[in-house]
């Protein structure tokens, strides 16, 4: 979204505002798919945690960010449905409607990870994590370690994540889109046996 934010910004100031179309797609599509995650996550309390916590412990996975998880590849189903329907060059519509689906899934997941609540770990914020895992090797030397563990380990799968995605598109331009659904459908396979294990 930061991106797109700087786009709309440069189209405004050179007075193209045609062109900048897209980008308010997106931003319209994150913020709707965003609002309406915040809204699966926190507006219904008996979805809000992973069960009864054990000896008053904080579940290991809130149903919650299922549910927003499961919104989310709903959204990922229709990019693809969209895709494989549209073809190689897609009408213009077309594709602003998939910008919508992909900006929209987005949102969602951005909605799942804030509900989840790691510490310095966003899907979309790459930026501030990095420089959250610079300076935690600077200041803090060998204590920490597991935060900043983490932290890395959210860097680099995001980087496979994205050199996944783009081997896919090279290699096989239809399936693009499944490396998304394969990943959010893994996520929520592992979070049931996390929200099991909760109750």
């Amino acid at each position: 979204m930061t991106g797109n934010l700087v786009l709309l910004g440069i189209a405004i100031g050179q007075g193209q505002l045609a062109g900048s179309l897209r980008s308010v797609i997106a931003f319209a599509g994150f913020v709707i798919g965003f609002s309406l995650g915040v809204r699966l996550t926190q507006g219904f309390p008996f979805l809000s945690g992973g069960g009864q916590s054990v000896g008053g412990a904080t579940p290991l996975w809130p149903r919650s960010a299922s549910l927003a998880l499961l919104a989310e590849l709903a959204l990922l189903l229709g990019l693809f449905a969209g895709w494989v329907l549209t073809g190689v060059r897609p009408a213009p519509v077309a594709l602003d409607i998939l910008i919508a689906f992909s900006a929209g899934a987005m949102g969602m997941q951005t909605a799942a990870a804030r509900r989840i609540g790691v510490v310095g770990v966003t899907t979309t914020f790459v930026t501030g994590m990095l420089t959250g895992l610079i300076a935690a090797l600077v200041t803090a030397g060998g204590s920490g370690r597991s935060e900043w563990t983490l932290w890395a380990a959210t860097l680099a799968g995001l980087v496979i994540g994205a050199a996944a995605g783009a081997a896919v598109f090279i290699a096989w331009r239809p399936g693009a889109p499944l490396v998304a659904i394969l990943l959010v459908g893994s996520v929520l396979v592992a979070a049931t046996g996390l929200t099991r294990r909760s109750d």
